[in-house]
């Protein structure tokens, strides 16, 4: 075990525990799992002890997080990326055997939620990201209105200020498409959706966004944003995503008095 990870342990308060079930049931209520027609479950995809005293959360459950959450003694954790996606190969071998052997060998639970933690209106990954960033949510728009408008602090006063107030606050630079020197006027529109969601450059333009900034981008992104004169920025899907699983996990934590460790594990994408 690391200095890091056991000078944790060692300074953990005495912590309550819930059972797997009832967590359950209260992000499926919290998150309304229901509404969603998803990628992937959400709610419990792996099944470990039925008593949960310490939570780790991360973005994806990849090798690097497990492995974590074992050092950390971890009941549980929680995700935004987790498994058995819609299309992939349903074999448990290579990788997928690894990260469930980890997880069944150590009696670890799985919960991961992907669109109803981007949708939570204060917990999501959408609602986090505007907090970090300063911006005003005031609407929402495209297809489930996944994608949030809104305005930037007035301190931001172009689109090139805009791109490096994201760099400072996400440490990560994100790759512009437009002019640097366009001006945000105090009602400048500026859309946003963590993640994957370039392809939702578009139905921010219907809806009024001057500006729209995401996690990835793609090769249409780029000539959309060019012909439209609307910028587009992509701030790394990592980067966008970190904020909404740590809030969750938070909230778990003070409401049920259960340990809580976020682990960050790093990705430029």
């Amino acid at each position: 075990m690391s200095k890091d990870f056991a000078s944790k342990l060692e300074n953990e308060p005495v912590n309550r525990t819930i059972d797997r079930d009832q967590l359950s049931e209260f992000l499926a209520s919290e998150l309304q799992i229901s509404r969603f027609r998803d990628y992937c479950p959400n709610g419990v995809q792996v099944e470990g002890r039925s008593e949960i005293k310490v939570l780790v959360s991360g973005v994806t459950a990849n090798l690097a997080l497990l492995q974590a959450a074992v050092e950390l003694r971890a009941d549980a954790i929680l995700v935004h990326h987790g498994y058995f996606w819609r299309g992939e190969d349903m074999r448990v071998i290579g990788q997928k055997q690894r990260r469930l052997k980890l997880l069944l060998q150590n009696d670890i639970s799985l919960f991961a939620y992907h669109l109803p933690l981007d949708m939570h209106p204060q917990l999501g990954n959408n609602a986090q990201l505007a907090a970090v960033l300063g911006l005003t949510p005031d609407a929402r728009f495209g297809e489930d209105d996944l994608g949030w408008l809104g305005t930037a602090d007035d301190t931001v006063a172009t689109v090139g200020e805009l791109a490096m107030h994201i760099e400072r606050k996400l440490g990560r630079k994100p790759l512009l498409i437009g002019d640097p020197e366009q001006r945000l006027h105090r009602s400048a529109r500026i859309g946003w959706c963590t993640g994957a969601a370039q392809n939702m450059l578009g139905d921010a333009i219907a809806a009024g966004a001057g500006v729209y900034l995401s996690g990835e981008i793609s090769e249409p992104t780029v000539h959309l944003a060019r012909e439209s004169g609307v910028a587009y920025l992509a701030c790394g899907h990592h980067a966008t995503e970190r904020y909404g699983v740590q809030a969750l996990g938070r909230h778990i934590g003070q409401q049920f008095g259960v340990v809580h460790h976020f682990v960050d594990i790093d990705n430029p994408v």
